[in-house]
């Protein structure tokens, strides 16, 4: 007897922030989705990131996402019933050479242009606003809308949502085989359960580069593990949220006094085939982004770790994600390869691939990140 098929309007493989969103958005819209989770929602980039609520310093092509993603960022509570610790603390990013600084000021057009509100922090202001930076910060420059959250709360809590507007979301289902013809997607899972709609949206992470070669447009993803690391409480001093030119460190205080930072790689077995992937922080990396940290912030020195950890993201070698329509088979989206820095992103990302689903285009401009900017690859869908 074979396995019954379970049907719906639209399949979403990946419940990261992007799949999560873009089945609670969806939703709303009245269409039924279905979604599957090869992990737990939230389990890999979405959940173990920084939690980095950032505009400043993106890629001039991701800004309209960002910009976008921020005012849903504000309405959280009355979208998803939680603002998941999201607190409006500013980002600093700072120079500390003065080409780095020279960096900063040339962005300021860049955000100029995409309505980005930037602030310029001199060499004699910001020592003077932020004492407790060290004297190897020359420069700085604040971005006031944006600031950071709590990311093991975000993707449950638009989950949760996602499911009470009507969708459809099953965990611990790794998807292993995948055809279309005649306008239907159809899927089998690891167990033996099928599923079927005529449109499929990939948000797969670092695993969507699999399911966009089944079906013949294999893209250079790697696979990217974020070293992060948490300290021990102690007194709160470290408001805005911090971050360097050239990105080799990066650190929040919440307002229990941890400090939660970041810089670096672990390593991990992300080979899309094994069921099983793993990633883990490396110690060498860690002391590395330690010594950055203290640089930046002398009063960390000595401040004790308690935690460190990383996950799986995947990285586009332009580090740009891919979004948007496939270029060989119709009723196929993605929406992967976010390079580290999709956790913003992801609530606007989830309103974009629904008006593409539902209308044919979207709102938002997504012409940089098509699949086709990489060459044409000669796997074909099974």
């Amino acid at each position: 007897m074979s396995t019954p098929v379970e049907t719906a309007e639209v399949i979403i493989l990946g419940g990261g922030g992007a799949g999560c969103s873009t089945a609670l958005h969806l939703a709303q819209r009245g269409v039924r989705a279905v979604l599957l989770e090869r992990g737990l929602v939230g389990g890999q980039a979405s959940g173990v990131n920084y939690g980095g609520v950032r505009q400043q310093g993106r890629n001039p092509a991701e800004l309209p996402i960002a910009r976008r993603s921020r005012e849903i960022w504000g309405r959280l509570p009355e979208i998803i019933g939680t603002d998941a610790e999201f607190s409006e603390t500013g980002h600093l990013k700072l120079a500390r050479n003065e080409a780095e600084e020279a960096d900063l000021i040339a962005y300021l057009d860049t955000a100029r242009q995409h309505g980005l509100p930037l602030r310029m922090v001199g060499r004699n202001a910001i020592h003077r606003d932020y004492p407790w930076l060290g004297p190897s910060v020359l420069a700085g420059s604040f971005a006031p809308e944006d600031g950071s959250a709590n990311p093991r709360l975000l993707v449950p809590a638009i989950a949760k949502a996602a499911r009470a507007a009507g969708a459809v979301i099953h965990e611990q289902t790794r998807v292993t085989g995948y055809y279309h013809g005649a306008g239907r997607f159809e899927l089998t899972a690891e167990d033996g359960r099928r599923f079927a709609a005529p449109v499929l949206v990939n948000t797969g992470g670092y695993w969507g580069g699999a399911v966009a070669a089944a079906f013949g447009e294999a893209v250079p993803i790697q696979p990217l593990n974020p070293n992060m690391a948490v300290t021990e409480p102690i007194r709160y001093f470290i408001e805005p949220n911090l971050g360097v030119v050239g990105g080799n460190v990066y650190l929040r205080q919440i307002p229990r006094g941890n400090v939660i930072l970041g810089g670096g790689h672990g390593e991990s077995e992300a080979d899309p085939a094994n069921g099983r992937p793993w990633s883990r922080p490396l110690a060498e990396v860690t002391l590395e982004t330690l010594r950055h940290a203290v640089r930046l912030v002398p009063a960390l020195a000595g401040v004790q770790l308690i935690r460190s950890w990383s996950g799986i993201d995947g990285q586009m070698p332009d580090r740009i994600p891919v979004i948007g329509p496939s270029r060989t088979t119709p009723g196929l989206f993605h929406a992967f390869g976010f390079s580290g820095h999709g956790f913003q992103l992801g609530p606007a990302i989830g309103a974009i691939l629904a008006e593409l689903v539902t209308e044919g285009r979207s709102t938002t401009p997504i012409d940089a990140f098509r699949i086709d900017r990489f060459p044409v690859a000669a796997a074909t869908a099974s």
